[in-house]
């Protein structure tokens, strides 16, 4: 049997789960996300897509700056490789994200007070991309239709991480990492 040894260094294995969510968030952008568009014309897919990694890659570093990095990252590639600019809006969601989890140290469990301070972060961050998204374009639209939109796909990733976490937990994949 394999036994898990302590790591010593814990931000490299943060530099390497910046990487493979930064990665994640590239792919899933630049393949489901357009897909999602041209059925729908809504972004709340592309939300769940998002909010899904953040707050993953905050469970799994219990950093800050992480959240801010994998945004920041994945939204520049994204556009790199000829994605749209209003992708850079969630550049500006992560960082908030990121900032919202300071409140209670970038710990995500099943309390109820993680829970809220999740959701906060969620509808905040949210409301935050879509507000840069479309400022150019309608303030209006962004503010009322378009940023409860964001908001909507945001809490259904939201729904969709815990039960993840809660599984990562039981097997206890961040022992591995914190031993």
């Amino acid at each position: 049997m394999i036994e898990p040894r302590p790591v010593k260094n814990r931000f490299s294995v943060n530099i390497a789960l910046i990487s493979i969510f930064s990665a994640l968030w590239v792919v899933l952008n630049l393949t489901v996300a357009p897909i999602s568009f041209r059925l729908t014309g809504l972004p709340v897919i592309h939300s769940v897509i998002i909010f899904l990694i953040l707050l993953l890659v905050t469970w799994a570093t219990n950093q800050f700056g992480a959240a801010s990095l994998v945004g920041i990252i994945g939204s520049v590639i994204v556009l790199l490789a000829g994605g749209p600019i209003p992708v850079l809006g969630f550049i500006l969601g992560a960082i908030t994200f990121d900032l919202i989890f300071l409140i209670n140290h970038h710990r995500v469990s099943f309390k109820p007070i993680s829970m809220g301070i999740a959701i906060l972060a969620t509808i905040v961050a949210a409301f935050s991309a879509s507000i840069v998204n479309f400022l150019l374009v309608s303030p209006a639209f962004a503010i009322s239709v378009w940023a409860g939109l964001v908001i909507v796909g945001g809490i259904i990733g939201i729904v969709i991480a815990f039960p993840i976490i809660g599984v990562l937990e039981k097997t206890q994949v961040k022992r591995i990492k914190t031993d």
